[in-house]
C-alpha cells in the first residue's frame, strides 16, 4: 500500500518506474516543455529502473492543484514508493536530473 503522501499509477496515468520515476507537468503551447521532455526522456533511458511521465497540467487540475504546481515545466522525481524526492521549475540540466536521481534511488 503506497504512502498517503504518495503518487500513484492512477494519480499520474501510468506505471511508475520500479526504482524512480521522473514527472514532468507541461502544457501543450509551452516551449520549455518540449526540451525538458528530451533531457528527461534521455535520463530515463540511461538509468536502469527509471520512467519518465508526462502530465498534461491542464487536463490534470486537480492533481495540479494537490501538488502545488504553478508553471510549466515542473518536474518532480518520486523514489519506488511514488514520494515526491526532489522538484524543480523550468528547463533541467542533464546533470541536476542525474544527481537528483541519486537522491531517489539512494
Amino acid at each position: 500500500m503506497p504512502a498517503p503522501d504518495a503518487l500513484t499509477p492512477g494519480d499520474l496515468g501510468a506505471a511508475l518506474g520500479p526504482r524512480a520515476t521522473l514527472v514532468q507537468f507541461s502544457t501543450a503551447f509551452c516551449r520549455p516543455c518540449a526540451a525538458t521532455r528530451q533531457v528527461l526522456a534521455r535520463v530515463a533511458a540511461m538509468v536502469d529502473g527509471v520512467a519518465h511521465i508526462e502530465v498534461d497540467a491542464e487536463s490534470h487540475l486537480d492533481l495540479v492543484r494537490r501538488l502545488g504546481v504553478a508553471s510549466t515545466p515542473t518536474v518532480l522525481v518520486l523514489d519506488a514508493g511514488g514520494r515526491v524526492v526532489r522538484r524543480a521549475a523550468g528547463l533541467p540540466r542533464t546533470a541536476d536530473v542525474v544527481a537528483a536521481l541519486g537522491a531517489a534511488v539512494g
